[in-house]
């Protein structure tokens, strides 16, 4: 198994920064891609960034320019760095860490507690 353990976020001003954690304990091996999801009010979850095991990144359009997503070298935590909040970034984050042992057939997704991150004046 795999748990997620969250650090970080809160409630922070428009135009202020927040950086996240993210570690990964248990059996870390074989971590392909963890990322940052979030669920804003009234909207679906969306994948706010990812990263792979090779470091690649992908991030959502309504985060680009704003938001980096880092992997350490161990794989076993990742970091999010947002900058220029708005208040449309409200919502609940969540991280999630996808698995494949060598060998398997399927993938395992883990996701964390999920925390509250609110953007307001």
């Amino acid at each position: 198994q795999v748990q997620l353990v969250e650090s970080g976020g809160g409630l922070v001003q428009p135009g202020e920064s927040l950086r996240r954690s993210c570690t990964a304990s248990g059996s870390i091996s074989h971590l392909s891609g963890m990322a940052w999801y979030r669920q804003a009010p009234g909207k679906e979850r969306e994948c706010v960034a990812r990263i792979y095991v090779n470091s690649k990144a992908e991030y959502a359009e309504n985060v680009q320019g704003r938001c980096i997503i880092s992997r350490n070298n161990d794989k076993n935590l990742i970091d999010i760095q947002m900058n220029s909040l708005k208040p449309e970034d409200t919502g609940v984050y969540i991280c999630h860490a996808r698995r494949r042992a060598r060998g398997a057939l399927k993938y395992n997704d883990y996701w964390g507690q999920g925390t509250q991150v609110t953007v307001s004046s």
